[in-house]
């Protein structure tokens, strides 16, 4: 027998395949040696680090969806706000659980406490972190898909022990399935609004009725009814983003907002609180909404979109002279036969310029390793290195491929301290084994293991086909 099939064979049972699998030679990608390396020579690899698993009831998180951070009791530490939808399944239950990690001095130990279960959760999809109310503490504002938008007002310095009191924002209750919301001063009065979108079903299909992308203004109290209005900018064939940024850099904050249908972004330019749509007009490729990031690649003054397209590839979109002028899609990476989920931007290996992270969204069963060929769909983390001219050639880093997974946020922290950035996450799709979790980013002389997961078991790890 030759030493190819020889180490095939081994790789086979040791990655558990069976006859719905082919053996490969290759090692997994986790296993696979970093090549990805600093600026003063050391190698890139990652360590996992579990955050939260398992709510108070013993029953473990599952459906990880968005997360955000910041200091939620002043205590000079950023803390982590997610949600978990809990669905193995779409069976149109209400309910999955939003949760917050509180830091303490050890970033491998964080006290983790519920903010809200069960059906006022209603399969929450997207968090965002805002002081609402004008205290000084951050609040919190969740999406949920079945279906609303809810408010969580900061108790203060007792945010760790005292209730939040809360309100399900009027008008939003049981309509649609909102999945994400974000808080900017959109009018420049000094207070906050939030901007959501709904995309009307849970599960929708091209044929699901239009909803709305909105601004809600907040007039009064945050926690009486009387004080949200909401202002639809337009309704879209599943709008699935409606993100702040000053896409225009005139001052104000505008809002770019997706659509799953086309699939098209929209771009709502604002003028003095009143918000004109502008369709965002693309070269090279459709970009998808449902996750995005905003950067100057090409050093000309003027923001750049980074998106997927066709689920399977990522790049930046060049802003062109004027917002309704072509945008001119850039390669960074490709995913196949991966799907994107979750974008985000930072200078991982410390040059100067801006790198890409990415994950991926697994076909697999969500409560099972299913036994589905290396070709299909899996949970992937990958990071692309900037060439140094964004148009050229980005090198591309895998660090883990897993039967299952749905890795749907990322937040750049430096969590340890030690001047490199590392990343907090959360995944989904993959029960027992979803969470929250930070990648330690581990520099060393000699290459590591791209991968090092911070549980005893997990979902398979496998090779790139």
């Amino acid at each position: 027998m030759s030493w190819v099939a020889v180490c095939a064979g081994l790789m086979a049972a040791a990655l558990g395949c069976c006859s719905g699998s082919a053996a490969y030679a290759q090692q997994p990608v986790g296993d696979t040696a970093s090549k990805a390396r600093a600026p003063d020579g050391r190698y890139i690899a990652w360590r996992e680090h579990i955050i939260d698993e398992r709510a108070d009831d013993g029953q473990p998180l599952s459906g990880g969806d968005g997360l955000a951070m910041a200091d939620l009791d002043l205590d000079g530490q950023q803390d982590i706000v997610s949600v978990h939808e809990s669905d193995v399944r779409y069976d149109g239950a209400p309910d999955g659980f939003v949760r917050i990690a509180f830091r303490t001095g050890d970033p491998d130990r964080w006290v983790n406490v519920t903010l809200a279960s069960g059906t006022e959760a209603g399969a929450p999809e997207d968090v965002s972190l805002g002081d609402l109310n004008g205290d000084g503490y951050p609040d919190v504002l969740v999406a949920a898909e079945l279906a609303h938008l809810i408010y969580f007002e900061n108790p203060g310095k007792g945010a760790r022990t005292q209730p939040w009191r809360r309100l399900i924002v009027p008008g939003t209750k049981g309509r649609g399935s909102f999945i994400r919301v974000f808080m900017a001063d959109y009018d420049g009065d000094g207070r906050l609004e939030a901007s959501a979108a709904n995309k009307v079903e849970q599960n929708p299909t091209p044929k699901t009725p239009s909803g709305p992308i909105s601004v809600f203004k907040v007039v009064g109290p945050p926690l009486e009814g009387a004080s949200w209005r909401e202002v639809e900018l337009g309704t879209y064939g599943v709008p699935q983003n409606a993100m702040p940024v000053d896409i225009d850099a005139d001052g104000d904050i505008d809002i770019v907002g997706g659509a799953r249908v086309g699939p098209r972004l929209i771009i709502f330019r604002n003028e003095r609180g009143r918000f004109t749509p502008i369709e965002m007009q693309s070269e090279g490729g459709k970009p998808g909404g449902f996750n995005l990031a905003f950067h100057d690649f090409n050093a000309d003054g003027r923001l750049d979109i980074v998106a997927e397209h066709s689920r399977r590839r990522l790049g930046w979109y060049a802003q062109p002279q004027t917002l309704g002028g072509v945008w001119h899609f850039n390669p960074i990476g490709a995913f196949e036969p991966d799907f994107i989920t979750g974008i985000a931007l930072a200078d991982i290996d410390g040059d100067g310029d801006m790198d890409a992270i990415s994950g991926g969204y697994s076909d697999m069963p969500r409560d099972r390793d299913g036994d589905l060929p290396v070709t299909a769909a899996m949970g992937r983390l990958t990071w692309f290195e900037n060439p140094g001219v964004a148009t050229g050639k980005w090198l591309q880093h895998d660090i883990s491929r897993r039967r299952r997974g749905m890795f749907d946020a990322f937040v750049a922290r430096d969590i340890d301290g030690d001047g490199d950035m590392d990343f907090v996450g959360t995944r989904g799709n993959s029960e027992p084994y979803d969470g929250v979790y930070w990648l330690e980013q581990v520099r060393s002389t000699v290459p590591l293991p791209a991968f090092t997961r911070g549980r005893p078991s997990d979902s398979a790890e496998f090779p790139l086909p």
